[in-house]
């Protein structure tokens, strides 16, 4: 039994039905939603365990009850077609069989009828499936005319033609209705390639994978520039890296193959994709600095890939330099040097001086060889998308770094939600090259979208493959995204009450990097409070389109732009539609502005302002008018219209507002300190000699965050 079983597989093996099977392993307490769940080896021993035992009881009590109808009239059955008109000697061969089969129906039924039973599951014929099949593919997998397929999927409910793409599980439900068993095959597991685990003498060396990480500002770029001789950092907003670049320096002894994630922590996501693909981490700690928040990130993300790690201590060249105190605080994560005898690899190095860099590169090979890391070059390629952009000229451009195969022009792919055909490929020299092998980075052209940073690059056979396994995902995120979206039942609106108002600031984001646009939303999203919940609900690649300022329009959204500017048509319908745009290059003003956003959404709070108090020391009735008292006010002032309490004998009795303010018989907005005035209260005629009325009024309170 392999890693992860299916339940579909669990359930042949014991001869019942999936759904039933399903069901029971339901009422075990085990979390599975299909017959398509998969569980680990130790689960599907247990459910074995569980299930064997009565499905085998089953089964010997069909076999029971149904042997002699069974057994009797087939051979008869056969013997007539064969030889016919020979009474005598079918009788004889019934008379024959009868007493062979009776006594063994009494005691000895069940192993002996058990036998014949158990070759039945393994002589249904097996059919192999990728993630999306089309009718007519199904049909002659399986060797029935599309129209039965049809049929079958209608009567399930889908309305399909001859070209619908299936999705697995509709697939392996009409499958096992016409009798086969359904081997599912993960475009992105080793099934897919037959041989992944092939003989050594097909594995050839392959350069390492070295990912250079480290706090921002600590001269990771810097190193890179000093290694490839080249000029990095000066192309960064600010001075500092804000994609992910992947470089192969090539050296006397053999390759490197560099990416530079990162330091902000706003890239944390990216950083960890850095590590996922790597063979060796380079740790870069500035000796003047220290280990800071963004080293022990990293160095957690490097152990969590379970990578090894080259400490870089780097610009010792300065005056304040102190490599001693960098080694100190790194024993505490466990990051000890040879010297002091442990097994992390130290190197004192200076990237604007090129002190020491020969050794670094030394240890990094030396790590590697140790390592003996191979890959197969004689296979179709596999790797991971590492950066995608749209390019106004080329159109989507992905950087992938080819783990295992060799990637040629031509070669059909399917990466994340789409597809395509290599049309050309660019090194990190700039230089076109017509194919890569392992550990190599190079530019693709030919995609039909821009997948994100962090999917896989799979080489399929032909390019009709590529596009309906493509198409079969974007229908299933499309069926996500609008079970997501779906209508608020009146449980969920009740419990939206109970929690109270909930504010939310909605953005659409875009960038000229996927792995940017990654990088904000997860930024943004830790801004979100349970008073203010902030929501991305767009985030592309690409200049900012009319088409994202309707949506922004219709969703009262804000469009906020990173490295990337409006078209003209976009900038045109947003003055019409008074959607807010805002751009920036550097990530920190961007959090802020949105910051500052979020603490205006938030309600005001109201500061209660006493504006004056007035003792009534006489009340008139006047018809048509009412009741009006006569006051002196005592304090402050009284301003027409404010909202005031009638305090008798201390305790409020009345709060509403002064509906008439007079001084002698002119109306008046305000009767200052010492002055007498008349007033009436709107609404209210019960006002008696002594009482106090009391003015106030509420001073709105910008909220904070």
């Amino acid at each position: 039994m392999g890693k992860n079983v299916r339940l579909y597989d669990l359930a042949r093996r014991l001869g019942i039905a999936s759904k039933d099977l399903v069901k029971l392993v339901q009422g075990e307490g085990i979390e599975v939603t299909s017959h398509m769940s998969s569980v680990d080896s130790d689960t599907a021993d247990l459910i074995m365990d569980i299930f064997s035992s009565s499905a085998e009881t089953k089964k010997g009590m069909e076999v029971a009850v149904k042997p002699t109808p069974t057994q009797e009239p087939e051979p008869l059955k056969v013997q007539e077609k064969k030889v016919q008109g020979k009474k005598d000697a079918l009788a004889e061969a019934v008379k024959e069989k009868k007493p062979e089969i009776k006594p063994e129906v009494k005691p000895d039924v069940k192993p002996e009828t058990k036998k014949p039973d158990k070759p039945t599951p393994p002589a249904r014929p097996t059919i192999e499936m990728t993630e999306a099949i089309t009718v007519k593919e199904l049909a002659e997998k399986m060797g029935v005319p599309p129209p039965q397929v049809i049929k079958a999927l209608i009567k399930m409910g889908i309305m399909a033609n001859i070209n619908q793409i299936l999705d697995i599980d509709a697939a392996v439900s009409v499958a096992e209705k016409f009798g086969f068993n359904v081997k599912s095959i993960d475009l992105e597991g080793e099934k897919l390639f037959p041989g992944e685990q092939e003989d050594e003498r097909l594995l050839k060396p392959r350069p390492p994978v070295v990912t250079i990480m480290g706090h921002v500002d600590h001269g990771k770029t810097s190193l890179l520039d000093a290694i490839r001789k080249s000029r990095i950092a000066a192309t960064e907003a600010g001075g500092i890296t804000q994609h992910i670049g992947a470089y192969k320096v090539r050296l006397d002894k053999g390759e490197i193959v560099f990416l530079d994630t990162p330091g902000h922590e706003a890239f944390t996501a990216m950083r960890a994709r850095g590590a996922r693909v790597t063979d060796i981490v380079v740790l870069v700690v500035a000796a003047d600095d220290g280990v800071m928040p963004q080293t022990v990130e990293a160095i957690d993300h490097a152990k969590a890939a379970g990578v090894p790690i080259i400490v870089a201590i780097n610009k010792i060249d300065k005056p304040n330099a102190d490599p001693q105190r960098v080694k100190n605080e790194l024993t505490k994560y466990d990051l000890l040097p040879e010297a002091w005898g442990g097994n992390t690899i130290f190197v004192e190095i200076s990237a604007k001086q090129r002190i020491n860099l020969d050794l670094l590169l030394e240890m990094i090979l030396l790590q590697a060889e140790m390592m003996e890391l191979k890959a197969n070059p004689n296979r179709p390629a596999k790797g991971t998308i590492l950066e995608a952009r749209l390019d106004k000229g080329r159109g989507p451009v992905a950087t992938v770094l080819v783990q295992n195969g060799t990637l040629r022009i031509g070669d059909p792919f399917v990466s994340g939600l789409y597809y395509g055909k290599v049309r050309a490929m660019i090194d990190d020299m700039g230089h076109k090259v017509k194919e890569a092998g392992p550990s190599t980075p190079v530019e693709v052209l030919g995609l039909t979208g821009v997948p994100s940073a962090g999917d896989s690059f799979i080489v399929v056979s032909d390019e009709r493959k590529a596009r309906q396994i493509a198409l079969s995902r974007q229908e299933k995120q499309r069926e996500e995204e609008l079970s997501k979206s779906a209508k608020v039942s009146l449980e969920d609106l009740y419990r939206k009450i109970q929690e109270g108002d909930v504010q939310e600031l909605r953005l659409v984001v875009k960038a000229d990097t996927q792995g940017s646009v990654e990088a904000i939303k997860e930024s943004l999203e830790k801004l979100s409070t349970p008073r203010v919940r902030l929501k991305v609900i767009h985030g592309a690649v690409g200049a900012i389109t009319e088409t994202d300022v309707m949506l922004a329009s219709a969703s009262n959204a804000i469009i906020l732009g990173f490295n990337v500017r409006p078209e003209v048509k976009a900038r045109i319908s947003a003055e019409k539609e008074k959607v807010d745009i805002r751009l920036y290059n550097v990530i920190y003003d961007a959090i802020s502005d949105v910051k500052k956003a979020m603490e205006g959404l938030l309600k005001p709070t109201y500061k209660e302002v006493i504006l004056g108090q007035a003792e009534i020391q006489e009340v008139f009735s006047i018809s048509k008018v009412g009741m009006v008292a006569g006051c002196r006010v005592l304090s402050g002032k009284m301003v027409r219209n404010a909202e005031i309490r009638l305090i008798r004998n201390g305790v409020v009795v009345h709060q509403g507002r002064i509906a008439s303010l007079k001084r002698f018989k002119e109306d008046v907005k305000e009767v200052a300190s010492g002055f007498e005035c008349g007033i009436s209260l709107e609404n209210y005629n019960d006002i008696k000699r002594g009482d106090i009325i009391e003015a106030f009024s509420y001073e709105e309170v910008a909220s904070k965050l």
